[in-house]
């Protein structure tokens, strides 16, 4: 049993601000800022990158740090979006609904304790190569936009993913030799966090998506790691196959956008 309390929120969304802080890595224009206890990464004016995370779980978030927050933004041309967690001081929720935000998604965040896990065999799974960015970036696209073909702006998640300090980059490849589905892990601290998982419409429910899993929770035992996390949509075939490896959720996150 994991608990959800503020240390363990903590924990989790400080690894979050990790990881958006590393996907700037290639990106011209990328950007990054410290504030009221959390961060905000800018990786272009579309990507879904372009996001703030754990800001209020130091305490009150005061007018002058959304201000600041927003111009972060808005100067980039860019609109605000908060990845909030719910156990965030509470007044800030009054605070961004006086400034007209709104609710766009909601992410289930989940918590596997790593302890007796034991190893499984992933035989369709391997690791990226690093001249592999474009093949796993437009798998894991496909997965995601339900596209074939990919725009440049599309592709340059996954680039920028791949290119993350610590990224682990995973591939899925059918009996065929196709490449099917892809996800990334990366380790902080001790937690490793689960992240990418995108499988092509017609190999889903094939079992790639947990041997995906395991795969990184194997990664995640070689590290030392005594946690892993992933987030996903609530009632979700990626949260039932979280479920299924022992995965419980700990809290909701919300997607706040002005």
């Amino acid at each position: 049993m994991v608990f959800s309390d503020l240390l363990l929120a903590r924990r989790i969304e400080a690894a979050e601000a990790a990881n958006a802080r590393g996907c700037t890595a290639i990106h011209p224009e990328a950007a990054t800022l410290d504030v009221a206890g959390g961060c905000a990464v800018f990786v272009g004016a579309g990507s879904p990158l372009s996001h703030a995370v754990g800001i209020g779980l130091s305490g009150p978030v005061t007018e002058p740090q959304i201000d600041l927050l927003e111009a972060f933004f808005r100067s980039r041309g860019g609109k605000v979006s908060v990845d909030l967690c719910p156990l965030a001081d509470p007044g800030i929720l009054a605070t961004l609904g006086d400034r007209g935000y709104r609710v766009t998604e909601f992410n289930n965040v989940l918590v596997k304790r790593l302890a007796g896990t034991p190893i499984v065999l992933t035989p369709r799974v391997r690791r990226a190569l690093p001249d592999e960015t474009d093949k796993w970036s437009h798998t894991v696209g496909r997965g995601f936009f339900d596209e074939h073909e990919l725009t440049t702006e599309e592709m340059d998640v996954g680039r920028a993913i791949c290119a993350m300090p610590g990224a682990l980059c995973y591939l899925a490849v059918t009996g065929s030799g196709e490449l099917a589905a892809g996800a990334a892990a990366a380790a902080y601290h001790g937690l490793v966090t689960l992240f990418a998982d995108s499988t092509i419409a017609r190999h889903r429910r094939g079992g790639l998506h947990r041997e995906l899993i395991a795969a990184r929770l194997n990664e995640g035992l070689a590290q030392g790691c005594d946690l892993a996390t992933a987030a996903t949509l609530p009632g979700s075939g990626s949260q039932r196959n979280y479920e299924r490896m022992g995965f419980a959720v700990v809290y909701t996150r919300i997607t706040l956008v002005a």
